[in-house]
């Protein structure tokens, strides 16, 4: 017989924190038979089911849709009218299903997860209150989530902001709204709400998606420029303020002042570990976890997704949450833990491989390292570039089609360490990249993997002759 876990335990599991990280280790560890809680404080669904992921990307896609009609010819005759804004707004709002989680609670209850409603916090190993009462268990997972950083600008805690909760549910669409953050979420936003009519003026002390490739920025930028967004780079706000009429207005360092009805602060977000008791427990924050997510000097405790900092990302925290829920059920059961890289229970791509993509118009798609990235590493790498819209795929897909693609190699290895593309799209050509780094594929190998044609992807042809042309002393870029 298998080893059986501690039945005198009100549970094996207890998972803090309902979002898609929780739900997934919820979920993993009930379906090889352990008897699992999970305790949810707001909605069953978390951050990206009602407020992130899908309402964002539900408020963007009309609008890219439309733009989408309007650069190829026929098309763009049959287009004659505006966006619908109240119907993109109530498509938003099926997304979420009008915030209400009972059919994520049916769910929990179908696999066989029992669901606690409260706020759940640590007073001791394998304890767990949840406003007040006391579990107790083998294991916790912590899968709270993260939450936005409000920074310090004289006036903004005042003036009422919207973080990315309130614009993603909002009502309505302001006349005007000022984005304050370059990042993913503030240029997502400034896309959707100039898409719906808002005029729109984006700040950022630190430029367009700063940590990307360079080529990145500058098409985003222009892509903004194009729908009707102000951006103003390299200045910082120095004050904010509401006025008795509601307007909103930001004073930033050069000296300007801009106004509108709303202000959108979109900076950044930490683990949302505060609360859950873990200073008591001598853990300090942030919580550095080893690959299948146990918490380091504990053998009981994880950290899960957003709640570790590893890779603040929902698809990186539902894989984490496969590689935790199989850890601790084998753990618990007392079964072999396979915990050698690419192994079963844990979760290695988070090091090198963590795909990402920002929905803007053109959108970014990214895999991996950058170049210089890379290069701070250590590692020897080349570098290639190539022109999508270059591509006949691309010149089929829409007219005036402008776009980047770059790839990252580890010149020893001769494999891909890194990937990104920029333009209309590009999203579907991301998972191919991801597998060839994974799959630590060889550059040569890559030849034999040949795209359909005539379809975008075969820049990867272009790439590849751009890396024959590197090796051999030639131009790096095509």
């Amino acid at each position: 017989m298998a080893p059986q876990a501690n039945s005198e335990l009100d549970y094996d599991l207890i998972v803090i924190g309902g979002g898609p990280t929780g739900e997934n280790v919820a979920d993993g560890a009930a379906q090889r038979g352990l008897r699992v809680a999970l305790v949810e404080s707001d909605l069953v669904g978390g951050e990206c089911s009602y407020w992130a992921c899908m309402p964002s990307k539900a408020l963007l896609r009309s609008g890219q849709a439309l733009s989408a009609a309007r650069r190829v010819p026929g098309a763009r005759e049959a287009v004659t009218g505006e966006l619908d804004v109240q119907a993109v707004l109530d498509r938003r709002t099926s997304f979420t299903s009008h915030w209400n989680d009972a059919g994520q609670a049916e769910w929990v209850a179908g696999a066989g997860i029992e669901l606690i409603r409260g706020r759940g916090r640590l007073i001791g190993r394998g304890r767990v209150e949840v406003d007040g009462r006391e579990l107790t268990c083998s294991a916790v997972a912590l899968a709270t989530g993260s939450v936005p950083v409000l920074p310090p600008i004289d006036g903004l805690a005042d003036a009422a902001p919207w973080g990315t909760r309130e614009a993603t549910s909002a009502s309505r669409v302001p006349g005007s709204l000022i984005v304050i953050g370059g990042g993913v979420a503030g240029t997502e936003m400034a896309f959707a709400f100039a898409s719906l009519g808002a005029h729109v003026s984006l700040v950022s002390r630190s430029g367009i998606l700063g940590g990307a490739e360079p080529f990145v920025g500058p098409l985003v930028t222009e892509g903004l420029s194009d729908a009707g967004v102000e951006v103003r780079t390299g200045v910082a706000p120095q004050r904010v303020d509401r006025g008795s009429d509601g307007a909103v207005s930001v004073e930033l360092a050069d000296g300007a002042r801009i106004t509108a009805e709303e202000v959108l602060v979109a900076t950044g977000r930490r683990p949302n570990t505060d609360g859950l008791g873990l200073e008591e427990l001598g853990l300090s924050t942030p919580l550095a976890v080893d690959d299948t997510m146990l918490v380091a000097e504990t053998d009981w405790l994880y950290a899960v997704g957003d709640a570790n900092g590893r890779a603040l990302l929902t698809h990186q925290g539902k894989y984490q949450a496969r590689a935790a829920g199989a850890a601790i059920a084998a753990r618990t059961l007392g079964e072999p833990v396979d915990d050698e890289p690419w192994g079963r229970h844990v979760a290695t791509a988070d090091h090198a491989a963590v795909p990402s993509v920002v929905f803007s118009d053109p959108e970014v798609a990214s895999v991996g390292q950058t170049e210089a990235v890379a290069r701070e590493a250590g590692i020897d790498v080349r570098a290639v570039e190539a022109d999508i819209g270059a591509v006949a795929g691309a010149a089929l897909h829409a007219d005036g089609y402008t776009g980047r693609a770059k790839l990252v190699i580890d010149a020893q290895r001769s494999t891909l360490i890194g990937a990104t593309f920029v333009g209309q799209d590009v999203a579907d050509l991301l998972h191919s990249a991801t597998v060839a780094i994974v799959g630590e594929v060889p550059v040569d190998r890559l030849w034999h993997a040949v795209p359909a044609y005539p379809t975008v992807s075969e820049v990867w042809l272009r790439l590849l002759e751009a890396d024959v042309a590197a090796e051999s002393g030639g131009a790096k870029t095509a």
